[in-house]
C-alpha cells in the first residue's frame, strides 16, 4: 500500500531485474477523507461564527422610529379609468391630485394596479403621469399564480 516497488515477475529477489519500477500512483483516498472532515467542521462552525457578541443594550426615552407609510395605490379598471384609492380620477383632475400628493412626500411609494384586460399602453401612460407628478418610487402590482394579490415588490425608481 505504500511506495514500494512493483515487480512484474513472480516475486524473485533479483536486484538486477529491469522490469521493477517504483509505484507512481498516489493514493488520494486519505486526502479526500481529510477534506470531507474539514468541510463538515466548517459547515457546523460557520453559523456559530456569525452570531454577534451578546450585550445588554441601554434603555432610552427617545421616541420610536416611525414605520414606513402605507403606499398609495392608483388602480386602472377594465374601462381604463384611473382611481386613487376609491376616488375616480378624470383627465383634468389626475395631475393636480398626484402633484399635491407628491408635494406632501415625494419619497412616498406609489403602487400601480391595472386590470388584466387594460391595454399595456394605458398602464404605462398612468405610470408616466405618476412619474411626472414627482413620485420617485413607483411599482406595479400583479397577482400571484395562486390567486391572491402578491405582496408589493420593493419600490423601484421612476418608470423608464
Amino acid at each position: 500500500m505504500g511506495m514500494g516497488s512493483v515487480r512484474a515477475s513472480g516475486g524473485g529477489d533479483d536486484d538486477d531485474d529491469l522490469d521493477s519500477a517504483p509505484m507512481s500512483e498516489i493514493n488520494v483516498t486519505p486526502m479526500v477523507d481529510v477534506m470531507l472532515v474539514l468541510l463538515i467542521i466548517f459547515m457546523v462552525a460557520a453559523p456559530l461564527m456569525t452570531t454577534g457578541v451578546p450585550v445588554q443594550l441601554p434603555k432610552t426615552t427617545a421616541a420610536k422610529v416611525a414605520q414606513a407609510k402605507k403606499p398609495l395605490e392608483i388602480s386602472i379598471d377594465k374601462e381604463g379609468k384611473p382611481f386613487l384609492a376609491k376616488d375616480e380620477l378624470t383627465a383634468e383632475t389626475i395631475m393636480p391630485r398626484l402633484k399635491a400628493l407628491a408635494a406632501e412626500d415625494p419619497t412616498q411609494v406609489m403602487l400601480v394596479r391595472g386590470d388584466k384586460d387594460v391595454p399595456y399602453g394605458k398602464i404605462m401612460e398612468v405610470m408616466g403621469l405618476v412619474g411626472q407628478a414627482g413620485f420617485t418610487k413607483v411599482s406595479l402590482i400583479a397577482q400571484s399564480p395562486g390567486g391572491a394579490p402578491s405582496a408589493p415588490p420593493a419600490a423601484s425608481g421612476a418608470p423608464r
